[in-house]
């Protein structure tokens, strides 16, 4: 009975954690994993305070984990010590500590290297969409001030302009975290993203039949594709979107100078990347301007 309430608190304290500060969470969760170790008589549920290290990783950092692991490695020992006389001479029980210590050092680079995925997944959304805002209030605040002397009228339309990239800087922050938790429109938001930079924006198919992830690598790849154009000086700039039953395919085309294949920046290997998270394929042509394609199989995350 002790082992399967201390299973199902663990499981609720999991559910509730984001409420509880992280202290308090860590301090539970080590009493019911040493509830729930104790009481089962075989000692795999040994094997669940590895999960202490791991959870205190995101809470509060590589030190404070190495820390846990330890002390959880430390107390398994005392344990021995106390429970089972002369376990060192015990090959189950070495074993066991054994291979809980490798185990733990898992444990340590799993929280590692989600921690980094992480990180990058962050940088390309901050790289995607704010780099894009920003470029676009750069080019138009420049604008306004080489129209200030000759035309008034369009320098003041340009900062409005400005303006209102800024303040889609800010719902683009939000269309993020809504795509989360809410259906996302992919026809909608390039149509709000195109808005005010005159590029020509075309959607056909039905995206209804795609998963959310997919929907935003693509208005990703989109978003990075207008940046790459405003940043390299084209002009007449287009975005189609073909949502098909097998595949979507998007075209970002423009009439800029281009840029050579070495000169790939940080934003389109970040859609290249995010592109082969969700299976599907980018190339970029650079001859008289340049032409990003996208190709997404339907059916991915």
């Amino acid at each position: 009975m002790a082992f399967v309430l201390g299973l199902v608190a663990l499981v609720a304290v999991d559910v509730v954690g984001a409420r509880v500060p992280a202290v308090v969470v860590l301090a539970v969760q080590a009493v019911l994993v040493v509830v729930v170790a104790f009481a089962d008589g075989s000692g795999m549920a040994r094997v669940l305070f590895l999960l202490l290290p791991f959870g205190a990783y995101f809470a509060f950092g590589r030190v404070v984990a190495v820390g846990v692991g330890v002390a959880s490695a430390v107390f398994l020992v005392v344990a021995f010590q106390v429970t089972v006389p002369g376990w060192t001479r015990s090959v189950e029980h070495v074993s066991d500590l054994l291979m809980f210590g490798i185990g733990l050092v898992l444990a340590l680079a799993m929280a590692e290297m989600s921690a980094a995925a992480e990180r990058n997944r962050v940088a390309r959304d901050v790289h995607d969409g704010l780099g894009h805002h920003l470029t676009a209030v750069s080019v138009l605040l420049e604008k306004a001030s080489a129209f200030r002397e000759v035309d008034a009228a369009v320098a003041d339309r340009a900062v409005e302009d400005a303006r209102e990239s800024a303040r889609r800087a800010l719902e683009d922050v939000r269309t993020s975290v809504r795509a989360l938790r809410e259906p996302f429109r992919l026809g909608e938001s390039l149509t709000q993203l195109a808005g005010g930079l005159g590029v020509a924006v075309a959607c056909t198919g039905d995206e209804s039949r795609y998963a959310t992830g997919t929907l935003l690598a693509l208005y990703r790849a989109a978003q990075e594709g207008i940046t790459n154009a405003m940043r390299h000086g084209g002009s007449d700039v287009s975005v189609t979107v073909h949502c098909g039953p097998r595949e979507a395919r998007l075209v970002v085309v423009d009439d800029g100078p281009g840029f050579a294949a070495e000169r790939e920046g940080f934003g389109l290997r970040g859609v290249r990347e995010r592109i082969a998270q969700a299976g599907g394929s980018v190339e970029v042509d650079c001859g008289s301007g340049t032409k990003l394609t996208v190709v997404v199989p339907r059916g991915t995350v």
